[in-house]
């Protein structure tokens, strides 16, 4: 079995290094569709660093519990730290699991999943194991927010999105021991479990996207209701 990369040293530089590469762009992916997700009362959070998203959502969103997993016990912690510090009772509604996600089943029916910047982590075959095994226990239309890298299929900009991610991947490999070379088609795997893209938004010419994918339920949902490219 390989071993997993290792992020507890970039835990506390997480913030400081995500801004020195890309400035603010990777947070505010992340946060695009927040005023989105005020109903959710169940998030199950992968891989979601040091903790921002999660903190915010957790301060909009009072009524909401979330499992967050991670396989770096230091980014849990600092994520801990940010939800405690956004919102006085964390500490109940907040449960942290330092295990491999693939090993996470989840209890109490999610009715939102997020993944940002976790499933380029992944191999094609975890994607779809992961996939496999939290869609059938999540809630009746359910969300899942991707945020990742996108390579455009033409143009000049795909050359420097191929550039751009071989180079994270290349320094993620040198920092953590990752060993994971290429992006996941995760469009393909989601739809095959049954995901819908309802929303999708696009950030530095397209090299950056955050996703709303939604379980299909009884009534067929719409495609993708908007796409915005900044």
């Amino acid at each position: 079995m390989k071993a997993p990369a290792d992020f507890d040293r970039l835990a506390r530089l997480y913030q400081s290094l995500e801004y020195l590469t890309l400035g603010p762009l990777l947070e505010r992916t992340r946060q695009c569709f927040l005023p989105q997700l005020g109903a959710c009362r169940r998030a199950l959070v992968f891989g979601d660093g040091d903790g921002r998203f999660l903190a915010r959502l957790m301060a909009q969103n009072r009524c909401l519990y979330a499992d967050a997993v991670d396989t770096s016990t230091a980014m849990l912690s600092e994520l801990r730290r940010r939800c405690m510090a956004a919102t006085p009772d964390a500490a109940e509604r907040l449960h942290t699991h330092p295990r491999d996600a693939l090993s996470m089943l989840p209890g109490a029916q999610p009715d939102i999943v997020v993944t940002h910047f976790f499933l380029d982590c992944l191999t094609p075959a975890e994607v779809d194991q992961l996939t496999s095994q939290i869609v059938p226990h999540l809630a009746p239309g359910a969300l899942w927010l991707v945020s990742e890298f996108r390579i455009p299929e033409s143009g000049p900009m795909r050359v420097v999105g191929l550039l751009l991610v071989r180079s994270l991947y290349l320094i993620f490999r040198v920092l953590t021991g990752l060993r994971v070379t290429r992006l996941p088609e995760h469009d393909r795997v989601f739809r095959r479990v049954g995901l819908v893209c309802t929303a999708e938004r696009h950030f530095l010419s397209g090299l950056l996207t955050s996703q709303l994918w939604t379980k299909r339920g009884e009534t067929e949902l719409p495609a993708k209701n908007f796409v915005s490219t900044r």
